[in-house]
């Protein structure tokens, strides 16, 4: 075993502490985490803890989250800088002014958002539960759906709804072209197409399937087909394939790590290591902060 991976679980142990971690992380941190999974998963795996220190291997709204669920507990972050496009797009106190524009209408924030927006929010849904939890509400209930227009626009097709949409995306997905992937479908006839709904309408109205990491991790592993472009990224690839031994999976960009988050990427073991031994960055909150964040957060805990 790597040294460094041998000396993380002798921490872990000392210190009574919980590695989670998101698919797109590095394989070598994927390794070492105690649980590997998607927003909602992690989010659940968060509440349930009963570890003293939470080490959050993903980026930064996903520690956020982790604090909210578990005040009493340390809540440690590799890198402070591991941000997200998608988050960023939509700041408190812009969302506050549109609110005030739009009186009568809840807020529905996907889970890729701060806590601040979070605590200006009547409900967080993630990728992997935002069409059950819509299809619970009034169909009269007037919404606004922040930060991904994206997913908002899927939503909103899928259940029939006129939700506002906040125009903010994923630097990642956003940006994957159709032509790209025709390209890839010409290469490989054979392959099935699962995409991730944070991509552009274009794009997903060329697929085969669409869901969260985890729905698409579970199409692959239930399908009779042998062959898959996935578009999401690429870090997802490391446990399909460990759960899909025998069937091929291509990234949309091959060899292309530049089409990859950057900030899931900053994740590796030596900071692990580090944040570890030194239980630190540390991950804090203002309590009045928190204890708002956590209302939308629970309403979706209970509804899923």
């Amino acid at each position: 075993m790597n040294p460094l991976k041998q000396q993380i679980e002798t921490l872990k142990k000392e210190k009574n502490a919980i590695i989670l971690a998101h698919y797109y992380t590095l394989p070598e941190v994927q390794e070492v985490a105690d649980f590997v999974g998607d927003s909602l998963g992690l989010a659940r795996k968060a509440a349930e803890t009963d570890a003293d220190i939470i080490l959050f291997a993903g980026v930064h709204f996903m520690a956020e989250t982790a604090k909210i669920l578990n005040p009493s507990k340390k809540v440690l972050v590799p890198d402070m800088s591991a941000g997200c496009s998608l988050a960023d797009s939509c700041k408190a106190e812009k969302l506050a002014e549109y609110k005030s524009k739009h009186p009568g209408y809840k807020v529905l924030s996907y889970v890729n958002c701060s806590a601040a927006v979070k605590a200006l929010s009547d409900l967080i849904v993630t990728s992997g539960n935002a069409l059950k939890l819509v299809n619970q509400l009034p169909k009269d209930e007037k919404i606004i759906f922040v930060p991904d227009g994206n997913l908002g626009d899927y939503i909103n097709r899928m259940t029939g709804r006129e939700m506002l949409l906040w125009d903010g995306a994923c630097c990642v997905h956003d940006h994957y072209e159709v032509e790209q992937l025709e390209k890839m479908k010409a290469e490989h006839p054979e392959a099935l197409v699962v995409a991730h709904p944070e991509c552009r309408r274009e794009m997903l109205e060329k697929v085969d399937f669409i869901g969260s990491t985890a729905a698409m991790l579970n199409h692959i592993g239930e399908s009779d087909a042998k062959e898959f472009i996935v578009v999401t990224e690429s870090g997802i690839l490391y446990e399909m394939q460990r759960r899909n031994p025998g069937k091929t999976l291509y990234t949309l960009y091959p060899g292309q790590p530049e089409h990859d988050c950057v900030n899931m990427k900053k994740n590796n073991l030596e900071k692990i290591y580090h944040t570890l031994q030194n239980e630190e960055p540390e991950l804090l909150m203002d309590e009045e902060l928190r204890e708002k964040a956590l209302v939308p957060i629970q309403r979706m805990l209970e509804m899923s």
